[in-house]
């Protein structure tokens, strides 16, 4: 698939509100719904590129969990190091328990059941948690054990079936989110089962453009834009979510994706430098945001002035461009870093 810079400046759209979230902001009280965007945009690339594998009759799941894995492995390690000493020297004996267990959850994809065991999303006490944010990416991770591997036994019976069978289980997932957002409100926020639509979503879009003509409406894409940024804005702690809520900024990130592209209005402000490069570092960026906001929380006696967050929410990206650099990106070097070395790293962080 061809490089599209508005999906990195989409991703700019995500983490930003996240952060200013996170951080406190009362504006961005619906911030949160940027995981929501992460997660239509991570299953419309990664099902992009498995269908046109699985066309080609190249797919391999080892090379799958392969980029997976030095997509994702080294910053998050790079960021759960960096946070030890800082616990160690600032948490109480409890925290640093609690801390703990997280660590050992994150190695193991683990995290959001951890965390929907521990406590509600938007409790005070998840504040201070360095490493709550990992839910997301135990969510996607787990959706991409299953996944790839349905779609490889699927595909002999044709994209149309595949594709209706996808619809069906986004339907079905999607009103359990509804069902569960009114009786089990915690589990629903952090499981996977309730979260797959919204990546399911991501991957309906990738079947839409298979192969297609990209298609282009500047109302369209613009309405979709409209929609992620009233979930930012009007959205906060009291909305139930995930639930039809969630079709906002769901609904709305597909149609930036299937109807956005280059020459609209959406799609050149998002293809902008400075969106494509929040897009570029947004994954380290969503790495370190949570762990230096949690840790001023912690050091302090009191709440952090919100002058004190905006500086490190300033702070988390200027890291995240140094670990996209220095980390992320020469991680994607086949020739430095070898498949066997990939694994055999993943498969040794969790006894560290």
């Amino acid at each position: 698939m061809h490089y599209r810079p508005e999906i990195d400046g989409l991703r700019a759209v995500a983490v930003i509100p996240v952060i200013l979230f996170h951080a406190g902001l009362s504006l961005f009280s619906g911030g949160f719904a940027g995981v929501d965007v992460f997660f239509v945009i991570s299953g419309y690339l990664i099902t992009s590129i498995i269908i046109n594998e699985l066309e080609e009759g190249r797919f391999s799941i080892v090379r799958f969990y392969e980029r997976r894995a030095r997509r994702i492995l080294p910053a998050l390690f790079v960021v759960m190091l960096c946070c030890i000493p800082f616990a160690a020297a600032w948490m109480l004996p409890w925290q640093f328990k609690d801390f703990a267990q997280s660590l050992i959850a994150v190695t193991l994809f683990s995290s959001n059941i951890l965390f929907w065991r521990e406590d509600d999303y938007f409790a005070t006490a998840a504040e201070e948690k360095p490493l709550l944010h990992t839910w997301s990416l135990a969510v996607e991770e787990q959706y991409y054990l299953l996944f790839p591997l349905l779609l490889a036994l699927l595909w002999r019976f044709g994209r149309r079936p595949v594709f209706g069978v996808i619809a069906l289980l986004a339907g079905a997932s999607l009103l359990l989110s509804e069902y569960g957002s009114r009786h089990w409100g915690s589990a629903n926020f952090y499981l996977a089962h309730t979260r797959a639509w919204e990546l399911l979503i991501g991957s309906i879009c990738a079947f839409l453009q298979f192969r297609q003509p990209q298609r282009r409406s500047n109302g369209l894409s613009a309405l979709g834009l409209g929609l992620i940024l009233f979930a930012i804005f009007r959205y906060d702690e009291t909305t139930p979510f995930p639930s039809v809520y969630a079709l906002a900024p769901t609904l709305g990130t597909a149609l930036v994706i299937l109807y956005g592209a280059g020459g609209t209005w959406a799609g050149r402000l998002l293809a902008t430098r400075p969106f494509v490069g929040i897009g570029l570092i947004s994954y380290s960026a969503y790495l370190w945001h949570q762990p230096l906001l949690a840790f001023a929380r912690i050091y302090s006696l009191k709440t952090p002035p919100i002058e004190m967050m905006l500086a490190l929410s300033a702070a988390s990206l200027v890291l995240a461009y140094l670990s996209w650099k220095y980390v992320e990106t020469p991680f994607r070097n086949r020739r430095a870093f070898s498949r066997g070395a990939i694994f055999r790293s993943a498969a040794a962080t969790p006894s560290l």
